[in-house]
């Protein structure tokens, strides 16, 4: 088992340092060495809450360079919901989150308890993650070397699983010391360098929850976050390595402007202390309490209601791949998008501290999508590409690294045209 103690070790300011491995990184058969050396590294890149119009902002240079010579999608389409965990985790497995287990960024499990995002022990619970595997556990199968610069699930022992390289979620740690973090990965022996590595950026969904999509913050988190990809970009340029390496750059959902006004207040509603609250926001859920009438509370609430719908979860509609796993609630309710979904004591606890933008909506809505810019040998360059759903990322992926991909809810042939045709493709 790959030893957590290893990590705490580490620290972010020794950058010069290659990262911490996880395990004792061993020496590669002459075979695994040998499929080292004929894949090009894959360079995955989440810039969370870019929405898929915000490059059209012109704040983002570096990113529309990439995208000028690379591959550009429209827009790439989130799983249901459109929340953070759900998503990233759906990208590097490839299962929508009502399959990967994931299905909420608060959730509660029949065994487990409650998970929440700040709760660390949680977060680093691999139970939680079990119900797919990560395309870094793969990889490693494969005998390739792979490392996450912060990636939902990244920091949890999944199957006995660590990527070979990672670092625990710090949000002090800045853009530049997380590029420079992924270059030192880059300069490791060939024998020890990872193959696939991560990379996470939050200042732009930072910005967006805080002071909405269409703020002067979240131009400046754009201009910032650029910059720092602009750096990643001079470092592989210096190192011969840009034309060589593979990147896909995206986003986790869009954003949308929420006025501090629309709030529906559920327990209005319903008495909250009729139901287990299990989770508040753009997608609130809800179980039953021991003898009480869940049942006479759901046939109300299934009723039309202002600004959200509810149902029970067997009755999600079928679009949405969502409500057969334990850990949705019983009873859901979406809010439309540009409304959010709270309490009275909520709101007043959380007073001057509620998120004017926000996403977990209808992932079909065009302020839900999200960026895909792909560039690397394996990509063709400057072509526009169509909407496709994010689970396709993962046998993308996997075709890439040359990895047989797990099953999935992704399809390959969906996205296969933005690749540069195999060579005997090519000569037929």
């Amino acid at each position: 088992m790959k030893c957590l103690s290893r990590l705490l070790l580490c620290s972010f300011v020794a950058l010069s340092v290659a990262g911490c491995a996880t395990h004792p990184v061993s020496a590669p058969t002459q075979t695994q060495q040998a499929k080292i050396e004929a894949t090009a590294p894959l360079l995955l890149i989440s810039i969370d809450g870019y929405r898929a119009d915000y490059i059209g902002r012109g704040l983002s240079p570096t990113l529309q360079q990439l995208a000028a010579t690379g591959v550009h999608a429209d827009s790439m389409q989130p799983s249901f919901p459109s929340l953070t965990f759900p998503n990233h985790y759906a990208i590097v497995t490839g299962m929508v989150p009502d399959h990967n287990g994931m299905v909420n960024n608060t959730m509660v499990d029949p065994q487990l308890g409650r998970f929440t995002l700040s709760d660390r022990k949680a977060v680093s619970n691999g139970l939680w993650w079990d119900q797919a595997t990560p395309l870094w556990e793969t990889a490693d199968a494969a005998g390739l070397r792979t490392a996450t610069m912060f990636w939902p699930g990244s920091e949890a022992n999944i199957q006995g699983q660590y990527p070979d390289y990672w670092k625990p979620y710090d949000g002090k740690v800045t853009p530049d010391q997380r590029v420079d973090q992924v270059l030192a990965w880059l300069d490791l022996p060939a024998d020890k360098r990872p193959t696939f590595i991560t990379l996470y950026f939050d200042a732009v969904d930072h910005a967006g929850h805080d002071h909405g999509p269409d703020s002067p913050q979240v131009n400046q988190a754009l201009q910032s976050t650029d910059e720092a990809m602009s750096r990643l970009v001079d470092g592989l340029r210096q190192r011969q390595l840009l034309d060589k390496i593979n990147i896909i750059v995206l986003a986790d959902h869009g954003m949308a402007s929420v006025p501090l006004e629309n709030s529906i207040y559920i327990d209005k509603l319903i008495s909250m202390d009729d139901v287990d609250e299990v989770s508040l926001g753009v997608l609130a859920g809800f179980n039953p309490k021991p003898k009480h009438d869940f049942n006479a509370i759901e046939e109300k609430m299934e009723q039309p209601q202002q600004h959200m719908q509810c149902w029970d979860k067997t009755r999600i509609p079928k679009r949405f791949n969502y409500g057969a796993n334990a850990r949705v609630p019983r009873m859901v309710c979406l809010a439309d998008v540009g409304w959010r979904i709270t309490t009275t004591k909520y709101a007043e606890k959380h007073q001057g501290h509620i998120s004017i933008g926000e996403h977990g909506y209808d992932n079909a809505d065009p302020r839900m999508q999200a960026l895909f810019v792909a560039h690397g040998p394996a990509f063709q360059s400057g072509i526009r590409f169509h909407h496709f759903p994010n689970v396709d990322v993962y046998p993308l992926m996997a075709h890439l690294l040359g990895v047989k991909a797990n099953f999935s809810d992704g399809n390959y042939e969906d996205v296969k045209g933005m690749l540069k045709p195999e060579p005997e493709a090519a000569g037929q």
